[in-house]
């Protein structure tokens, strides 16, 4: 969006047409509501920029099908130039002429008609510049079926509009829609517009509506309308001495017939623009983020240098920035509504509806006004905004980007935020001071993509601001390229036998959300899943994957393209081959891995589990499938994806875990029946804890503990950071099988085979690293500075002392266990509880023994002591002198 500078933000409301109860639509749903239809046209809107078009920021949807609308505003209007009673200047009808019609041109080209154009309408900036309100009323309320008063003026309708009358979508007598206003349309009003301009009057102002529409529908017989005109309001020598060019601009614009009247693209390039079209330049549309384009291209310094030193730097943000900001410093738009008489609150007794006797006798209220349209926009102050934001430097709005700045002296104010990073995300998100410098440096780093991408991740990791999530979304998931090109390359028309399941699911998902749930969002929601489908021939649609679309959906819902490119790059990397059309082996080894990942971090609950014959296969394949959209709502899948999208393949078994542990205590008291009534229904989840818990489940999960034979084959090239493992808060974001394959790394298991095992295989490169890094004190270690890792090695003294990893125990397997399995009591038991907490790797296959005595983070070494032999790492014992 454009920078604020001089505009302002403006809020419009209206009434919604309410609809029947009692009534449902063909496939047997309630019909959804004419509020949300609109909430989820407008969308669309907000896309529109052009120098001639306010710029609209969002809508909000209230109480009794109230929608309020906020959009960039100017006080200055044609309106103001009316009451004056003054004639135009040529030069100025001119001006305004072309102005208006750039952007009826610019809404042409996107299928739209502004059906609404009247001097309020017309704005101007402080540097006269024409600006076009409340262009996109017609569209998002479908050409006005949707509410329950008509889009427009009758001063300026055009005769063919008025000839049409008006329409009702929910009114059951009307059994045809009269035909959308075109282009043409807004042609005459903006010719009205300018005959008022030129006669210094209004047109038929002191006329009834009736008796305007009537003279109006009159102008078909006349040969000159302007001159018609002109004798009715008593301006015909006024009209009779403006220029040839102006005079004629009037009498193309006031054509009756629509067949006749140029569209705006044709009166764009007439003659009678020769003079003035060569003053401006041609509009370009800004480049986006994801694009062939070079970005810099058109890059330029102002030509006042001093204009990049403002001290105004909150006017320098984008709009929507500036609104979301408004919002979190206690902006209220119902409250601005009501202080300014907008919205008008009145005692139930005098809402009755009106009703009629059997005599003709009438009772109640007649037609409430205030749902009818009241098209006054109430200018939001910022004061409070810039009150909050007094202290924030100059430096927040311009940070670097390099490790220099934290060299440069900190300021007052960016020492508070640096306490505020430790409150809670929920707080953090509140914060307007916060949620400001973190905007302004996503915005930084994201215009910097790809090259910052690695600064991208950096800032990830603290938190990512709720505005610019879907931006940082895709740089995490490594989007680059044309996505637009390749997105309209896809047939998304062509029926398809998956059509059928793609129509059934999409009104089951997400739908408690307004967005997602209006007709608008159904249409995306079939278009981006049938891309995906189509363009994926080797996988099939399994249902699910309209929940993994949502979020992205959501966060892109103005850019299918994009939402496309991050759900297409989202699956391969945590669930490749879920959707083969037979993917019940790569479930199964999931599920088997995450079954070892409950035994490795909660020996007691798995056992419980185990038990009780509550297996993952009963309540996890949901979570997975689709990473825990299905069970979370959208507020919470955001926050728990912002750390996903930092971890790899094998994050999302931390994540169930955490979710187990939060239900610990309940599954632990329950038995199989009572567990899956409590997964019917899901508790509330403490997502932020939730986060928590993983990601230091996951800094204690070794790397190749979680190796899946039926993962993502190892890419060319990987996003790594060496220090994952062992340091809490840390992420790892390279898989293991991303990493070279080796003697030493881990062997593929059949899966009856890894089935029966408790707790996870740890690779013979795994242990040898993290064994090192442990000896060699790098960091590896408890806050008791004990090793946070040590191998047990339960074969005999003899084979103990014949060669052995060096910093192992011995704990023989005869000596420490009975015929059962039990640990029994014997010197080596009493130093196997000092490890207590630390990750035991067995090198053996006993590992499952200590894990049915509950001891935590126990895994085994794959391959055992044969692969460690070839390594020469095995020592003997010094002789005893």
């Amino acid at each position: 969006m454009r920078p604020l500078r001089d505009a302002q933000l403006g809020a419009f409301t209206f009434f919604a047409s309410a609809l029947p109860h009692d009534v449902c639509g063909s496939n047997g749903l309630p019909l959804t509501p004419n509020s949300i239809k609109i909430l989820g046209r407008f969308q669309i809107l907000k896309t529109f920029t052009h120098p001639r078009l306010c710029q609209y920021v969002d809508i909000s949807r209230g109480k009794h099908e109230r929608l309020v609308v906020v959009a960039e505003h100017y006080e200055s209007s044609l309106s103001d130039f009316q009451r004056q009673g003054k004639t135009a200047s040529p030069e100025m009808v001119l001006k305004v002429a072309y102005e208006v019609l750039e952007g009826l041109e610019f809404m042409n080209k996107h299928g739209m008609v502004h059906r609404a154009l009247a001097p309020n309408n017309v704005l101007m900036d402080h540097k006269g510049n024409l600006k076009l309100a409340k262009f996109g009323l017609y569209y998002m309320t479908d050409r006005g079926g949707d509410v329950d008063f008509p889009i427009g003026y009758p001063s300026y309708l055009a005769p063919e509009v008025i000839a049409q009358g008006s329409f009702h979508a929910s009114d059951p007598s009307n059994e045809e829609a009269p035909l959308p206003s075109g282009p043409k349309s807004d042609i005459w009003s903006l010719g009205v517009l300018l005959f008022e301009m030129c006669a210094g009057r209004r047109l038929l102002h002191n006329i009834e509506i009736s008796e305007r529409l009537k003279f109006i529908l009159t102008l078909g017989c006349m040969d000159d309308i302007v001159t018609v005109l002109a004798e009715e309001h008593g301006c015909l020598d006024t009209i009779k001495d403006l220029p040839v060019n102006v005079l004629e601009l009037l009498r193309k614009c006031l054509i009756f017939l629509p067949s006749k009247r140029p569209t705006p693209a044709e009166l764009l390039g007439d003659e009678v623009f020769n003079e003035i079209s060569c003053l401006y330049m041609p509009f370009q549309k800004p480049l986006s983020l994801f694009s062939s384009s070079l970005r810099c291209a058109h890059l330029e310094l102002p030509e006042d240098i001093s204009d990049l030193c403002k001290e105004d730097y909150l006017s320098e943000r984008a709009i929507d920035e500036v609104y979301y900001l408004w919002c979190l410093a206690g902006g209220d738009l119902e409250k601005e509504l009501t202080n300014q008489g907008i919205i008008q609150s009145k005692p139930p007794l005098c809402t009755l509806p009106k009703f009629l006797l059997e005599d003709g006798e009438s009772f109640g209220q007649g037609r409430d006004r205030s749902f009818l349209l009241d098209d006054t926009t109430v200018t939001l102050s910022l004061c409070q905004l810039r009150n909050r934001l007094k202290d924030v430097g100059g430096e927040a709005y311009y940070p670097l980007l390099e490790e220099e700045q934290s060299s440069l002296p900190q300021s007052a104010s960016s020492q508070d935020l640096s306490t505020t990073v430790t409150l809670p995300l929920i707080i953090r998100e509140r914060d307007t001071e916060y949620q400001l410098t973190r905007i302004v440096l996503f915005h930084r780093l994201l215009q910097a993509y790809p090259y910052k991408r690695d600064l991208v991740w950096k800032d990830a990791r603290v938190d990512i601001p709720p505005l610019v999530r879907g931006m940082a979304w895709a740089a995490l998931l490594g989007i680059e390229g044309d996505i637009q090109a390749k997105y309209e390359g896809i047939d998304k028309d062509t029926p398809i036998p998956t059509d059928r399941q793609i129509e059934v699911d999409i009104p089951r998902c997400h739908q408690y959300d307004e967005l997602l749930s209006s007709p608008q969002g159904h249409v995306k929601f079939r278009r981006v899943l049938k891309a995906w489908v189509v363009s994926h021939p080797d996988l099939v649609y399994w249902q699910g994957l309209d929940s993994l679309c949502a979020p992205f959906l959501y966060l892109n819902f103005n850019n299918e393209a994009l939402a496309y490119a991050c759900m297409s790059a989202f699956i391969p990397k945590y669930l490749y081959n879920f959707f083969l059309k037979d993917n019940s082996h790569v479930i199964q080894e999931y599920l088997t891995v995450f079954s070892q990942m409950i035994a490795f971090h909660d020996p007691e609950l798995s056992n419980h589990l185990n038990q009780i014959g509550f297996i993952p296969d009963l309540y996890a394949i949901p979570w997975f499938l689709t990473m825990f959209t299905h069970v979370f709502p959208l507020h919470k899948i955001f926050h728990l994806w912002d750390t996903l999208l930092l971890g790899n393949s094998s994050f999302p078994f931390c994540i169930g875990v955490a979710i187990l542990q939060q239900l610990r205590d309940r599954l632990l008291a329950n038995g199989f029946n009572e567990c899956i009534l409590l997964f019917s229904d899901l508790p509330e989840i403490d997502i932020e804890r939730c986060v928590h818990e993983s990601i230091k489940l996951f800094s204690w999960t070794p790397k190749s503990a979680t190796y899946r034979q039926h993962a993502q084959p190892p890419k060319t090239t990987a996003v790594t950071d060496g220090n994952g493992f062992g340091r809490p808060g840390t992420y790892y974001f390279s898989d293991y099988q991303d990493m070279p394959r080796t003697d030493l790394s881990r062997e593929p298991l059949a899966l009856s085979e890894l089935k029966a095992e408790l707790s996870p295989r740890i690779s013979a490169e795994d242990l040898i690293d993290l064994c090192e890094l442990s000896l060699a004190g790098g960091g590896k270690r408890t806050r008791a500075g004990r090793p946070k890792i040590v191998a047990v090695d339960v074969r005999s003294a003899e084979d103990f002392n014949r060669g052995h990893l060096s910093g192992s125990v011995n704990l023989p397997y005869s000596s420490a266990f009975g015929p059962d399995g039990e640990l029994v009591q014997c010197p080596g038991t009493g130093v196997l509880h000092s490890f207590r907490g630390r990750v035991i790797v067995v090198i053996s296959h006993f590992a499952s023994h200590l894990v049915k005595v509950n001891f935590p983070r126990v895994c085994m070494l794959d391959g055992g002591i044969i692969k460690m032999r070839s390594t020469g790492l095995l020592t003997v014992p010094s002789p005893q002198i």
